[in-house]
């Protein structure tokens, strides 16, 4: 009889569990919830679209943001690159078209598994904040506010570029590389293994603090200004952007291209001694950090405090905003390019395309 009792309860079980999936389907289903293979599939061509995209943007731009790191760390006792339109002609001329496009493919290479990084972290960080602040809150129905979607959003993007930060590093170094360097990295791999080799596995994460002390107010200078001026156009119809109380694409991307703009201008300087950093212990240099031997400028940095020290000391408060106006510049491309492709490939893969308020 007990044996039956259980082989009963068992049964009853069982059936109960099916009734409640059955249930539970049913309920998906009407909200709209895709099946797991589907939603997986869906995250898939998200991410080769993000990726693409990435990719697209990357490669528009470029020849700026190349600009960009040379005006960073080129010698200041021999200048080279003075300005935007002059560093890019300097370039044409000595490297010809292939030399705007140096370190793009290890920047490319970069955007894959970054984006896919990020995505995964964004999705982790989001549920696990989300638990907490049910838990502190007692409210079982309580969602993630800005605030703690910003939070998601930094960890995301610090655990990203902390995964692709040796890529990040060889693509610096790729990037200032020139012709007449003494030595020439032969590629990414090349690079990898090279610094690895001769520098030791430390040598790859050179000016990681950095990049991770600006991830956090570059992304939260990002939300507060995008956010703020979509309220304020929201709200006071300024210059009749506002239709149906509805802003329309063109005018959200000039609302991210000026908080991009604001959130790089006040997180540059941090950039500027990450690029600088990454050179340290570069044997046989490029001649563009070097200076071609007419007075070198102290390369050797004990961390990030003493990088803008000498920096300042050296070139003056000035050289934090190096390579500004290029970068700058690539914003409101890159921007509109990465958006545009995005679309076109989630188009093309047959993937829903919802623009979130």
């Amino acid at each position: 009889m007990a044996s039956e009792d259980v082989a009963s309860k068992t049964r009853d079980s069982a059936v109960s569990t099916i009734v409640n999936l059955a249930e539970e389907a049913k309920l998906a289903s009407r909200e709209g919830v895709k099946a797991p293979s589907l939603a997986f599939l869906s995250i898939c061509k998200s991410l080769v679209a993000g990726g693409v995209a990435g990719g697209v943007s990357r490669t528009a731009v470029a020849p700026l943001e190349r600009l960009k790191i040379l005006l960073q760390v080129q010698n200041p006792h021999s200048i080279k690159y003075n300005g935007t339109m002059q560093g890019l002609k300097y370039i044409w001329r000595t490297e010809g078209f292939r030399g705007l496009f140096k370190g793009n493919g290890t920047n490319c290479a970069r955007i894959v598994p970054n984006s896919a990084v990020k995505f995964f972290s964004y999705e982790q960080a989001s549920r696990g904040i989300l638990w907490l602040y049910r838990q502190q809150s007692g409210k079982e129905d309580a969602q993630l506010t800005p605030l703690l979607r910003l939070g998601a959003g930094a960890c995301a993007g610090i655990i990203a570029m902390s995964a692709t930060y040796p890529m990040d590093m060889v693509r610096g170094r790729l990037t200032v590389q020139t012709e007449k360097s003494p030595r020439q990295y032969r590629g990414i791999f090349h690079a990898l293994s090279t610094v690895l080799k001769e520098e030791g596995p430390r040598a790859l994460y050179r000016g990681w603090l950095p990049s991770v002390i600006g991830v956090v107010p570059y992304v939260g200078l990002n939300f507060a200004v995008y956010e703020s001026l979509k309220d304020w156009l929201i709200k006071s119809n300024a210059f009749g952007l506002v239709e149906d109380n509805e802003l329309s694409v063109t005018t959200r991307l000039a609302c991210g291209a000026v908080a991009g703009t604001f959130g790089q201008t006040v997180a540059y300087p941090l950039d500027v001694i990450r690029r600088r950093m990454q050179m340290v212990g570069w044997r046989d240099a490029s001649s563009v950090v070097t200076g071609d031997g007419k007075g070198k400028a102290p390369l050797e940095y004990t961390g990030m405090v003493d990088a803008f020290r000498k920096t300042v000391r050296h070139e003056g408060f000035q050289a934090l905003y190096k390579g500004l106006v290029p970068n700058s510049v690539k914003v409101v491309p890159s921007i509109a390019i990465a958006f545009v492709t995005y679309e076109a490939v989630k188009d093309v893969l047959g993937v829903e395309v919802r623009i979130s308020d």
